[in-house]
Parts: C-alpha cells; sequence; structure tokens
C-alpha cells in the first residue's frame, strides 16, 4: 500500500505562522525519509489556524529540502486565480523538480465569503469563474502542455503560441479535487485522476468514487480511473493519547461549521477543558467515525479497512495531532510520530 501525506500548515496557539512553517518543512523531510509517496499542502485563506495560503510558495521551498517525494496542491482553488498564472507556477516548479509535482484543482473558494470577495477582486475574478472552473480546468492542462496554446488574432496569418513556460520538458501531473458530486462527474468526462475529499466530509465518498470509475472516459492524460482516498489521522503509543491529541482539531472544525469565530489550534491541555454544545458534540463525533485514530496497530488495521472498502491502494493521511504544553514551536512531534508509526505498521 501506498501511504501520503496532506498538510494544512495548521498554527497552534503556541506557533507562529514561522513556526508553523518550521514544523511543516520537518514533516516533509520526515515523509521523505520514510518512502511516502506524495506530500500535498492545501490552499485556505484567513484562517487564525492554517498557514497555508500559497501552495506555489510551499511547494518551492520544500522541494529544495527533499529529494524523492512528489510534491503537489490539495489543491489549487481555481476560481481564486487566473489559469495562467496557476499554469506558470507549476510549469516552473515541474521544472525544478522534474516528476515530482502534481497539480491538485479545487473549484471552493478556500475561505469565508469576505476573504473571498477581498481575494478575487484583487485578482480580478468573480462568480463567473466558478461557472467557467471546466473551461479554465482545460485551459490550465493546455498551457503546462509542451505545445502550449494555439491562439487565433485577426488580422494576423500565424496563430499566436501561448504557453505557461518557454521548453517544458515535463509536465506537471493534472489530478481533479472535490467534495461533492460535480467534481466526479467532471473528471470522470474530463479522464483526469481523482480525489474526493473525505477527510473533510466523510458524506459521499462512496458514491462519488462509484460514479466516477462509471462514467470515466479515457484521456490523453489517463486511460484508467486513477484515484486515492484522503483521511484525518492520529497515531500515537496508546489510543487514549491519540484521542487527547486529535481533539483540538475535532474542536476546530466543530466551531467552523457551527459559525463560531475561528482560533489557532488548542494545546491539548486547553483542549480538554472546552466546553461543547450538543450539536458541537455531535460534530466531534462525527469527525471521530471517520478519521483514523488509535495505537499503531489498531491504524494500520483501520488504514487497511478504508483502503479496502473504497478499492484504492493510496491513502493519503492529513496528520492532525496538535500538541502538549512546553513543546518546541517549531516542531509537530505528534505529527511526525503519526507518520513514523504508521510507516513501521504498513510498509
Amino acid at each position: 500500500m501506498r501511504l501520503s501525506v496532506l498538510d494544512l500548515i495548521p498554527v497552534r496557539s503556541d506557533q507562529s505562522t514561522s513556526d508553523a512553517l518550521a514544523a511543516t518543512v520537518q514533516l516533509a523531510k520526515t515523509a521523505d525519509e520514510l518512502g511516502y509517496t506524495r506530500f500535498w499542502v492545501a490552499e485556505h485563506h484567513n484562517m487564525p489556524a492554517v498557514a497555508a495560503s500559497s501552495p506555489p510558495v510551499v511547494l518551492a521551498y520544500l522541494a529544495a529540502q527533499t529529494r524523492q517525494l512528489r510534491l503537489g496542491s490539495g489543491g489549487v482553488m481555481l476560481p481564486n486565480h487566473a489559469p495562467l498564472a496557476v499554469a506558470e507556477q507549476f510549469a516552473l516548479l515541474e521544472a525544478a523538480a522534474p516528476g515530482r509535482i502534481d497539480l491538485g484543482i479545487g473549484r471552493a473558494p478556500g475561505s469565508d465569503p469576505v476573504t473571498s470577495m477581498a481575494l478575487r477582486g484583487a485578482a480580478g475574478r468573480d462568480d463567473s469563474d466558478i461557472e467557467n472552473f471546466p473551461q479554465y480546468l482545460d485551459d490550465v492542462a493546455a498551457l503546462m502542455s509542451i505545445d502550449g496554446v494555439q491562439v487565433a488574432l485577426r488580422g494576423r496569418r500565424e496563430n499566436y503560441v501561448l504557453k505557461a513556460t518557454p521548453a517544458a520538458a515535463s509536465e506537471p501531473r493534472l489530478w481533479l479535487l472535490g467534495s461533492s458530486l460535480y467534481s466526479a462527474h467532471l473528471a470522470a468526462a474530463k479522464g483526469l485522476p481523482y480525489v474526493f475529499a473525505h477527510h473533510f466530509s466523510g458524506q459521499g465518498t462512496e458514491e462519488a468514487l462509484a460514479t466516477y470509475r462509471s462514467e470515466f472516459r479515457p484521456s490523453d492524460l489517463l486511460a484508467e480511473p486513477t484515484t486515492f482516498m484522503t483521511v484525518n489521522a492520529s497515531v500515537a503509543p496508546t489510543r487514549e493519547e491519540a484521542m487527547d491529541l486529535m481533539l483540538p482539531n475535532l474542536h476546530m472544525m466543530a466551531f467552523l461549521r457551527t459559525g463560531q469565530p475561528l482560533r489557532a489550534l488548542d494545546l491539548v491541555e486547553d483542549a480538554k477543558v472546552v466546553e461543547l454544545s450538543h450539536q458541537q458534540q455531535e460534530i466531534v463525533g462525527s469527525g471521530l467515525e471517520r478519521a483514523v485514530v488509535g495505537s499503531p496497530a489498531e491504524a494500520a488495521d483501520q488504514v487497511r479497512a478504508l483502503a479496502d472498502h473504497f478499492g484504492v491502494d493510496e491513502v493519503m493521511v492529513n496528520p492532525v495531532g496538535s500538541a502538549f504544553r512546553g513543546v518546541d514551536p517549531r516542531t509537530a512531534p505528534a505529527r511526525a510520530s503519526t507518520l513514523e508509526l504508521l510507516a513501521k505498521e504498513l510498509f
């Protein structure tokens, strides 16, 4: 079984952005040394507990400090950006780290409406860009290709050639991400590899993957359906410790989904004294049900069961463990330990 990593660059209450980024670098190095397949970073904006606002910037930084990991976006939220800008960024990353770059693309804003408006307004984007998403997806793929795009101009005999980079020798691998059936239908129609955000919603994963596989049409990019699954994970020597370390992340999701003010990720000691509403407790319970959590042997069994149930040979874990008070803020020992303990059981 192949294991990969999803990282949102979580920011704990004891960390600055610089600290959180340093911890992510150490996590990527750990994944690289252990033999994980890929390491993806997300795009989220104006969230106190998430520092992953610019995947290409983070990936360039990680590419210089890792050797064999495939590095990618999980994902770039395309309606926030001009297709040519995204194509240029990832074509350049591929040139710097040939054969190691994945471009995962999503349709969601990755933020609240106010932040989304500010972000899209600055980039000249609006809601029509969501409607044009399928065309923009094609544009990115074409612009990153070795041949580029032929543009017909009035009054000119020869087409104008538009490329993301002057002399591409290889191309990033394009993936479509989603948390709804829309993305499953689109990925199948365009013959793209597809990943459903099971770690985020946990609802509709089976239906989405079945839809993608049944409707898939081969393309120049892909001959057969290709997918894997994502899952939140916390692994520790004991199940009790793994549960404690995961609690701050579960609380964060409960606050997000009940419209409460967001804050940096709590330390474990602080999370254990937080009082939740009944609705928030239900959200926490639901998050636990779809997560991998427990001792190494328990967690490995859960990963195998998920892979078997969803018919995948790769699982991407989002290591969400927080930290106890007194931990070096430039490290994330619980997240690194999750990767180490899973690798020992599954590799």
